[in-house]
């Protein structure tokens, strides 16, 4: 079986900022005849669950990895270290396992493809990809959105 990366919340692991997990069919069945390497790259990095939400602030990932963007939480501060880290080992678990292909979450400021929220924290999205989703793209790996994001 050919391994993907997935967001590991995608699996069902209770890892989101809030604590919960985002598992659906829809997933389970785009990945069905693949061997799913689950990551979350804010818990690798060593961010809490649950934890404040975050969002990047004057751009995109790729704008984060260049130094030109940073990823702050909703009080203020700064994770963009943390974000930055966790791309890096996700990029690392890809490479390990063989994976050429990462299904990743939707708007979000690690795994977002195409769109990411905008750093305002109301809800407003940008078009953008997210600091692990950039990383990754950089090296190779095809991004994918999960359906249904």
């Amino acid at each position: 079986m050919e391994p993907v990366l997935v967001s590991a919340c995608l699996r069902g692991v209770t890892c989101r900022f809030d604590g919960r997990g985002k598992a659906s069919a829809a997933v389970a069945e785009v990945i069905a005849d693949r061997r799913p390497v689950a990551f979350c790259p804010e818990v690798a990095a060593g961010l809490p669950t649950p934890r404040r939400p975050a969002e990047i602030v004057g751009g995109d990932g790729h704008d984060v990895l260049d130094g030109r963007a940073r990823v702050v939480d909703d009080t203020g501060r700064d994770v963009t270290e943390e974000f930055v880290d966790g791309a890096r080992r996700a990029l690392e678990a890809a490479r390990r396992a063989g994976c050429t292909e990462a299904l990743l979450m939707a708007r979000s400021p690690s795994c977002g493809r195409g769109t990411v929220y905008d750093g305002t924290f109301t809800g407003e999205l940008r078009e953008g990809d997210g600091v692990t989703a950039a990383l990754l793209e950089r090296h190779g790996i095809t991004v994918r959105q999960a359906p249904g994001g």
